[in-house]
């Protein structure tokens, strides 16, 4: 069997940022550090960071008063901010970069009067987080489906965004069917799925068509994670999501001669390769890295962990 790595893959610049957020301030001020949901959505990253002292929380009235809270990659919305506001607490916010250009821009807009069209699922944090920035005219669409549901007039300005870790094939569906409906409907001049959803998702159609079966390392949380699995799975390649290599069913590979291996953003490349190597104990003889694109995109740290490192460093 033969086994082709679809790169780039694995932690994007905005999960590294969030995860060594975390450990420096540990680092920095000791344990217990709050984070507002878990840092990135990775069982394996959020157990070592709980081992060295890191209290992952939902709700904002389980911090201490006075004490130090991280907000999570997948960011929170201007409510929870003001409640930890009231609790005077310390804030350090660890939202990724590309989730922060998405919540402005619907603030922006609905700040011009437009009705905004939230494009993601509902029950997502990012996208409960970024609907937050304006509730009152936010309407969250999940579907083709939704979008013919939607009852907004000729005379109404609006705007469509989405959540940045969707898979590009349904947002081009759910937008052509938005943009056929409203014509006069607006976005931002480039897409909103974050470069790292869109790379890796791009990097795995490169095999697709090359692989007998697809094993996509990541967590079941991980909205791009499982958006990697149907990538294959809608081009008729039998996909599997899995969290490491102990879920790996070797049933799976009966008569495969190509298997085709990627991981979500937010999966580390530790686990990565423990899975590559149950793959050789499986069978595979020959490894090959089929790269797409490289990334070198850095995001610096936030403002009160740089102020905080020693200069020297």
């Amino acid at each position: 069997m033969k086994l082709l790595l679809s790169k780039p893959r694995g932690f994007c610049a905005g999960v590294e940022r969030a995860i060594e957020t975390v450990e420096k301030a540990l680092e920095l001020w000791g344990a217990p550090i709050y984070v507002k949901h878990e840092i990135v959505h990775n069982t394996y990253v959020v157990a070592g960071l709980r081992s060295k002292g890191a209290v992952f929380i939902e709700d904002i009235d389980d911090v201490p008063r006075g004490a130090r809270l991280i907000y999570s990659a997948h960011g929170v919305s201007p409510a929870v901010r003001e409640q930890a506001k009231q609790r005077q607490l310390i804030e350090i916010d660890a939202t990724c970069g590309l989730v922060t250009r998405v919540h402005s821009a619907v603030k922006r807009f609905a700040a011009l009067g437009y009705q905004i069209i939230l494009i993601g699922h509902r029950n997502h944090v990012e996208i409960i987080g970024t609907a937050g920035e304006a509730p009152a005219v936010t309407t969250i669409v999940e579907s083709v489906e939704d979008v013919q549901r939607l009852r907004f007039s000729a005379d109404n300005k609006l705007f469509y965004i989405t959540q940045t870790t969707l898979s590009l094939d349904d947002v081009k569906e759910i937008t052509e069917a938005l943009i056929a409906k409203y014509p006069h409907v607006e976005t931002l001049p480039s897409s909103s799925i974050c470069y790292a959803t869109t790379n890796r998702q791009m990097a795995l159609r490169e095999i697709t068509d090359q692989t007998d079966v697809v094993l996509v390392v990541g967590d079941p949380q991980s909205s791009n994670s499982n958006r990697l699995r149907e990538v294959a799975s809608k081009r008729g390649v039998c996909s599997y999501l899995i969290n490491n290599e102990l879920e790996i069913d070797s049933h799976w590979l009966l008569g495969v001669k190509t298997i085709g291996l990627t991981a979500g953003a937010s999966t580390p490349e530790v686990i990565v390769q423990c899975c590559i190597k149950r793959l050789i104990e499986l069978g595979v003889t020959e490894v090959e890295d089929v790269i797409y694109t490289n990334e070198d995109v850095v995001f610096q740290l936030p403002k009160p962990i740089v102020t905080a490192l020693p200069k020297n460093r």
